[in-house]
């Protein structure tokens, strides 16, 4: 049940006795005043017999015969513990029943203790269940006329800090606040001794008997006997909205059931194998192939595939959509759909990606889409990798033929050893899934263990997993750096001062390790130590660190690596940087993008290339345009503004890719310190904190294009900006025809722990499908994605935000 469902039951229909259970009494009797006690008799060796006569009453009039309670003389806490049942039932309750609850002591004759009243509905009309303590009225008999004169609810304006334990106690009891062992226990040791204090406090001049009501699996509303909804309600004459309750609602309406079922007999089979789609079918088949993968098949298009599934067998989009259209509890008809899926027309891994979503659970299912993925080369499903750890979240066993096959993949490509590796590792965190991520994790370890030294001169299998533990010890030791730093009191250079001086003295081993080890960043590459001279910390809070690593082959290799931050979105949002470039080049469009490598190394830890660059702020700041600092590079006389044309290009078309990926992706805060330019002319954005069209500035503007990105470009008018516009659109009609494979990519990701994502993934899925608006077509949306430029070019309110922001830097 979701938490906006309400389920209840209706009073009228419960055909169960009025049942409670009359429990004890708490507090201290007054002493009774009787002639033949000797005032100095002790109070402990009075004998007081009780009992407690309960009553129904119905609109204030008595309903049915009192009952009472057996005689309890175990004092001073006298505990009945007694269920009593009514003749009445649930069924013939009107709004205002109530009971009455009187105790009496028989020890002395009949002496009157006290009496109270309840309600058996409250103010909404809703059923009272669970424990209720009634304050007595000492003195008098229960009152059951309504209002009643011996109310057992305390007064509003009485009510302490007691009362309010009790109500959570009462929601504890009925299951509506959530058990946790150790923390109940702690809990209801502290609420006895504030129920001492509070005693002890205000004295114990009050009686109170504890009555337990019955409970139900839902709610019960009040609703009277033989109500018919369609009567017309006075309120009707005021044109107000009556809201009328149907019990039926989201139910399953059994005649169109039967006649689906019917519908979809297996023995029209031999029916549906000859049969074709008309014209208007065909056009209507075609139009559900086109629906994103998040779309949700209606009952009449899941018939209308099922009717045709034979003659779609050699449409392989169309495989998804039928296997969606299944009913898959039924067991002849999932046999029938797994035997045509095996005959279907291959299908794409984009798709086979979809049926690795949560959406589909037969095994079988999964099993081929693994199949598909097979076909795949290292290239591309590296390209996937992410998601496909994540998938794993979705399968049905800890050993799934999804884990099996990402680790044969690894054994044969190192690359793809140490990120499964990472990516695997990084999910030990998560205590819901950590045993299947660790399950993943010993079969890597021990297939490859058990390889032996390849032909080529390749490294055997222990050595390869060594090389790859080695990343794991490196990272540790760069988290104590970076804690050790961090607790240097002083400016960013003392810091920096004693970066070098570990490096150089007590962590030397740091500056030429005693064996390359894989960077993990680029498993590829072989580093060999740290240059202490060349490393940095950033002026940051965090104080990442900026290390610069020496390479087997003579190079050197740049990275960042950041402590306390999780950095798992940034490293999702780079690869969709990466598999966005990839699409565009086998379209050969080449954006110049910078995807820059990320890699999460834990919950808040990570490393990050380091690419040679300045943010826009610096440049404006220090050169007054972007144009001015390009001349300093590459200056050319007679080319456009003073630049080489080749870099004033690279520059329009860097500034064109990022403007329609920020825009899918809605990456938000946006500001010119996380705006960075390389001196070949290459604009790239970092730090994605904010994704999915979530944003800390009020109004963001639908892409970040500020003026003097577009005044770099020869203003709104020129050539350049209209070329600038161009490569846009482009880019955005070539990304709009893979919108499948990211849309499946993200929500493979629905399970993750990525901030943006988990809090609500259905909404940040539709957000992004949202984005590619695929009810345009081509030209269509040519049209739209240039309105949409306009308006960020004319939004004017961002520049005052970009002050702020400077501001806020500077006083960092």
């Amino acid at each position: 049940m979701t938490d906006n469902e309400f389920r209840f039951f209706l009073s009228c229909d419960i055909n169960l006795p009025v049942t409670f259970r009359v429990e004890r009494l708490e507090g201290n009797l007054p002493l009774p005043k009787f002639p033949n006690l000797e005032n100095n008799a002790p109070a402990e060796n009075r004998s007081t017999e009780l009992f407690v006569e309960c009553a129904l009453y119905i609109d204030g009039a008595p309903f049915g015969l009192p009952t009472r309670t057996r005689l309890e003389s175990t004092g001073p806490s006298y505990c009945w513990n007694e269920l009593i049942t009514l003749t009445t039932k649930y069924r013939d309750l009107t709004a205002q029943s109530q009971l009455t609850f009187t105790v009496w002591d028989l020890s002395h004759g009949e002496g009157l203790i006290g009496g109270a009243t309840i309600l058996l509905f409250n103010s909404k009309k809703q059923l009272k269940t669970g424990k209720q303590k009634l304050r007595l009225w000492a003195g008098k008999e229960a009152d059951g006329t309504f209002p009643t004169s011996t109310p057992g609810k305390v007064p509003r304006h009485e009510r302490g800090e007691l009362e309010r334990l009790e109500k959570l106690v009462n929601k504890y009891e009925r299951g509506q606040i959530q058990r946790v062992d150790w923390l109940d226990r702690l809990t209801f040791k502290t609420m006895e001794r504030i129920k001492e204090r509070e005693s002890l406090k205000n004295g114990s001049s009050h009686l109170y008997l504890v009555v337990d009501f019955c409970s139900f699996e839902h709610r019960v509303v009040f609703q009277e006997s033989g109500a018919n909804f369609l009567l017309p309600s006075p309120i009707a004459s005021t044109n107000d909205i009556v809201i009328v309750w149907d019990p039926e609602v989201g139910k399953i309406n059994p005649s169109e059931h039967k006649q689906l079922k019917l519908a979809r007999s297996l023995t029209r089979g031999v029916i549906d194998r000859d049969l074709k789609p008309s014209s208007n079918e065909r056009k209507s088949i075609q139009r559900i192939l086109k629906y994103p993968p998040t779309r949700t098949l209606s009952g009449d298009e899941r018939q209308l595939l099922w009717k045709f599934r034979f003659s779609l067998m050699s449409e392989k989009r169309a495989l998804t959509k039928f296997l969606r259209c299944v009913e898959w509890s039924d067991v002849q008809e999932a046999k029938q759909a797994l035997e045509l899926m095996g005959k279907w027309e291959m299908i794409d891994v984009c798709d086979a990606l979809e049926l690795l979503s949560p959406v589909f659970e037969s095994e079988e299912v999964r099993a081929y889409a693994v199949s598909v993925l097979e076909r795949a080369d290292d290239e591309e499903l590296q390209c996937y990798l992410l998601q496909l750890v994540q998938a794993l979240r979705f399968e049905r066993s800890d050993k799934s033929r999804l884990s099996h096959f990402l680790v044969q993949r690894a054994l044969c490509n190192i690359e793809l050893a140490s990120f499964l590796r990472w990516f695997v590792a990084v999910e030990l965190y998560d205590p819901a899934y950590a045993k299947r991520f660790y399950c993943t994790y010993e079969i890597l370890e021990e297939n490859m263990m058990k390889m032996a030294a390849g032909v080529n001169g390749e490294e055997d299998g222990f050595k390869q997993w060594q090389s790859l533990v080695r990343q794991t010890e490196l990272t540790a030791q760069l988290c104590s750096i970076t804690r050790d730093v961090r607790n240097v009191r002083g400016n960013t250079q003392k810091k920096i001062e004693k970066l070098r001086q570990l490096l150089s003295g007590l962590l030397s081993e740091l500056t030429y390790f005693d064996e390359p080890i894989r960077s993990p960043l680029a498993p590829g590459v072989l580093i060999t130590g740290i240059v202490p001279s060349e490393s940095s910390i950033f002026k940051s809070a965090l104080h990442p660190l900026r290390l610069t690593f020496r390479t087997a082959n003579g190079g050197t290799s740049k990275i960042i690596f950041k402590k306390g931050d999780d950095i798992r979105q940034d490293q999702l949002v780079v690869q969709m940087v990466s598999l966005m470039d990839r699409l565009l080049k086998l379209e050969n469009l080449d954006l110049h993008l910078t995807p820059y490598k990320v890699l999460a190394t834990g919950q808040d830890e990570g490393m990050l290339e380091f690419i040679p660059s300045r943010s826009l702020a610096q440049i404006l700041s220090e050169h007054r345009s972007i144009i001015s600092y390009l001349q300093k590079f590459h200056p050319d006389d007679h080319g456009p503004f003073g630049i080489t044309a080749t870099c004033l290009e690279t520059f329009i078309k860097s500034c064109a890719g990022y403007s329609v990926i920020t825009y899918i992706l809605g990456i938000g805060d946006r500001h010119l310190d996380n705006l960075l330019l390389r001196n070949d002319g290459r604009l790239f954005h970092v730090d994605f904190g904010f994704i999915l069209g979530r944003d800390p500035k009020p109004f963001p503007p639908p892409m970040k294009l500020c003026k003097e990105m577009v005044e770099a470009m020869g203003g709104a008018e020129s050539q350049y900006y209209t070329r600038f516009k161009s490569y846009c659109c482009e880019a955005y009609n070539i990304l709009r025809k893979s919108s499948n494979l990211i849309l499946n990519l993200f929500y493979l990701m629905a399970g993750s722990n990525i901030p943006d994502i988990a809090s609500d993934p259905e909404k940040g899925i539709l957000k992004l499908q949202e984005k590619f608006r695929l009810d345009l077509d081509d030209e269509a949306s040519i049209h739209f994605f240039q309105d949409l430029i306009n308006e960020s070019v004319s939004a004017l309110f961002p520049q005052m935000v970009e002050t702020i922001h400077r501001w806020a830097q500077y006083w960092r």
